[in-house]
């Protein structure tokens, strides 16, 4: 993820939270403790006996921590409160501790797992797909038969573990404190029969029932509306509780994932699914629309 990574002297954290967001958290705090203390990161590092990278990659979340390095800095920045010392460690416990997907390694892609803590992370999961349902809201069925569009030569058995693994995903939503989502789908998503027109019919019967959910807001973007502000690129802009932790868009490629956090980047997504929200047909005329899309079936 990009270097420009805003300070977070936040420390409140969540076990809900994902590693990449907890060691972010944990980062930003030693970095403010550095600032605060006059302290460069070339002097920090001969400190813990470390290069001034390192503590660059501390600092942004990039790497796990050994807890000598984090009670050498804490001294180094004059942290002399005890409770204080254990509540840091705490949180340097949390950063290394793995992440719920690990079990899913032998069929995870290293790309995707950061946008997983993420996504455990968010409070609010903005979306727009122009060709599948998003990965949250997929059934069973619906999901196999998008995951071996893109892992052909995958078996039976890989399919299962990464059906799986979507399916686990889902659990997100389940939490009482569950992100809220808000998407818009392309209606070629309706249109589109992945895996065949009684796997379409069982994944627009359960976008029905998830349009009861208080948690989600589902629309869609009519073929009649013509061009509109995000044509032609599936996006997802997350939001996390957490103070100065700065929203991070995400886009998905066949065989990796961009992360942009440019404030000026990530205006640009966000402004651009504020005027879908508004050119795609209201929340409220989604049952209808999809109860049509069943008809045709």
């Amino acid at each position: 993820m990009p270097d420009e990574v805003p300070d977070n002297d936040d420390n409140g954290f969540s076990h809900n939270s994902g590693a990449t967001v907890r060691r972010l958290q944990l980062g930003g705090h030693l970095r403010a403790l550095r600032r605060a203390k006059g302290l460069t990161r070339d002097q920090a590092g001969y400190t813990i006996r470390a290069s001034e990278s390192k503590i660059s990659r501390m600092e942004l979340g990039r790497v796990s921590f050994k807890e000598r390095d984090v009670t050498d800095l804490l001294k180094l920045y004059g942290v002399e409160d005890p409770a204080e010392h254990r509540r840091v460690l705490a949180m340097m416990r949390e950063a290394n501790a793995p992440s719920w997907w690990q079990a899913y390694g032998d069929v995870l892609d290293t790309w995707f797992q950061n946008y997983l803590d993420l996504e455990q992370a968010a409070e609010l999961i903005r979306t727009y797909e122009i060709q599948f349902v998003p990965g949250l809201l997929q059934t069973d069925a619906y999901a196999r038969a998008v995951i071996r569009l893109g892992h052909e030569d995958g078996g039976p058995e890989e399919i299962t573990r990464r059906a799986q693994l979507r399916m686990a995903r889902k659990q997100v939503l389940q939490r009482p404190d569950a992100p809220r989502l808000w998407a818009v789908l392309d209606e070629a998503v309706l249109r589109r029969p992945i895996g065949g027109r009684d796997v379409l019919r069982e994944q627009i019967e359960y976008l029905l029932e998830i349009c009861e959910s208080p948690r989600v807001r589902l629309q869609v973007m009519p073929f009649e509306k013509g061009g509109h502000a995000a044509a032609g690129q599936a996006f997802s802009i997350l939001r996390f509780p957490h103070a100065k932790l700065p929203d991070v868009v995400y886009i998905e490629h066949l065989t990796s994932g961009l992360y942009l956090e440019r404030r000026e980047e990530v205006d640009r997504y966000a402004a651009a699914i504020g005027r879908l929200f508004i050119e795609a047909e209201l929340p409220a005329r989604t049952p209808e629309i999809l109860r049509a899309h069943l008809d045709r079936l």
